[in-house]
């Protein structure tokens, strides 16, 4: 019988084993099975909210740079510049991670300074540059949102893709070739069972047709 597995042997602790694999290959399969579907259904969460910050993050990036365009109009892109450069590092990037079905997503968060003091802040400037500075500003934290989803789509994807892998391993070759060995197994105890009952029977047949002959010689005597 084709499609079995090697090496098998045909009998009954062979077909309990078999058995008891069949039933864990397929609650394994099952549970591999909701996996993939949550899965698939957090991935796509994660796509909305990539696709929510892309279009944000777009909008703010048009304003921002208007805003700049006019500072520099009205102030010149040298004192801008300057600006821009007594503005110290206001805190630090943080990446922590979460899990998710096994998979780990990163978790990024920007830890802001208390304490950040600038020249800017005690610069006079122009109200566009205000406002483009704390669009930049906002931007930064956009940023760090869309590369924590973009790191998380990825990460999902490819657990994804193991995991349908996995299914499919199971679903088309595992559990066919061990149902085939089950019935392969089961095919061949009754082939047996019933070569046994052919030989008992043609042995007893053989035992009456001895004992008959042996009657016979003895009451012909």
């Amino acid at each position: 019988m084709s499609d079995v597995i090697e090496g098998v042997h045909p009998t009954r602790m062979e077909l309990l084993e078999i058995k008891n694999k069949i039933k864990l290959a397929t609650k394994g399969h099952k549970l591999l099975k909701e996996k993939r579907d949550s899965l698939i259904m957090e991935f796509f969460k994660v796509v909305d909210k990539a696709r929510d910050s892309r279009e944000k993050l777009s909008k703010k990036l048009d304003t921002a740079y208007k805003n700049l365009i006019i500072s520099e109009a009205i102030s010149s892109s040298e004192n801008v510049e300057a600006i821009a450069n007594a503005i110290p590092e206001s805190g630090e990037i943080l990446i922590e991670k979460s899990n998710i079905f096994g998979v780990e997503i990163p978790k990024i968060k920007f830890l802001k300074k208390d304490n950040a003091v600038s020249e800017y802040e005690t610069t006079s400037t122009s109200s566009k540059l205000d406002e483009a500075r704390r669009d930049f500003s906002e931007i930064f934290l956009d940023i760090l949102k869309l590369v924590e989803a973009e790191e998380s789509m990825r990460r999902l994807g490819e657990e994804i893709k193991l995991t349908k892998r996995r299914v499919n391993a199971l679903e088309y070759i595992l559990i066919p070739k061990l149902i085939n060995t089950r019935k392969y197994i089961q095919n061949r105890l009754e082939e047996l069972e019933r070569e046994n009952f052919f030989r008992l029977k043609m042995v007893k047949k053989k035992k009456e047709i001895k004992d008959l002959k042996h009657y016979i010689h003895k009451n012909l005597k």
